[in-house]
């Protein structure tokens, strides 16, 4: 029942918030339009109704917001995201790393052929430039949630797959956080074979699977 709820009152503040601010102020140019940040406030808000509850139960949020770095609210979430999202695609053009737009939710695909040498959890030397980059935005961005996720292919045993895909989790956050990323923001998580992307039936599909994925979240209030 308090699914549901939830999902109502969604809702029903989203299609308000499509209706009253769908024309919104760039206070750069001043310009007037409708932007991700009204239609991106619908969509995320109905397509990620069950992310939107998890995220409100989590411990982090009411530490970041007790610690005074405050919530988004409204429109504010969808331009927030806009702006965090052009920073990532600009500073990630050519590296490998994919950036997807869920909602207000932005995903970092990181294929494991660039991340880490095979059957290792050490980040190769070349990567460290790219996650530099990623982290100078989420230090500039600091109402994002940072989770980040770690993929194998179905090569070897379930319980071998699941422990590297924690260990690769694990050192990309733990990096970032090196790079002055507040530690309450992050939270790592692996997931071993269990969510492939492609078939692990050739290699060009096990590559895909060998993967860390950072899913960046707003802090809302």
């Amino acid at each position: 029942m308090r699914s549901v709820s939830y999902v109502l009152i969604v809702t029903v503040a989203a299609l308000f918030l499509l209706n009253s601010t769908g024309c919104t102020t760039d206070p750069y140019t001043g310009e007037q339009k409708v932007s991700k940040a009204a239609i991106g406030g619908l969509v995320g808000a109905l397509g990620g109704a069950a992310v939107g509850a998890a995220v409100s139960k989590d411990k982090r949020k009411g530490a970041l917001i007790g610690a005074g770095v405050g919530g988004l609210t409204g429109a504010g979430v969808g331009y927030y995201m806009d702006r965090q999202e052009a920073k990532l695609r600009e500073k990630l053009q050519g590296t490998g790393v994919s950036v997807t737009r869920q909602g207000d939710n932005l995903i970092l695909n990181m294929p494991g052929n660039i991340t880490f040498k095979t059957d290792s959890a050490d980040i190769n030397a070349g990567f460290y430039d790219v996650l530099n980059s990623v982290g100078l935005v989420l230090k500039e961005f600091d109402k994002t949630l940072i989770d980040v996720y770690g993929h194998t292919d179905s090569v070897g045993s379930d319980a071998y797959n699941q422990t590297l895909s924690e260990r690769r989790a694990a050192s990309v956050g733990q990096y970032l956080i090196s790079q002055g990323i507040d530690g309450r923001r992050v939270i790592t998580q692996g997931f071993g074979e269990t969510r492939p992307i492609a078939s692990n039936d050739t290699e060009a599909g096990r590559s895909q699977n060998r993967r860390v994925e950072l899913q960046l979240t707003p802090l809302t209030q």
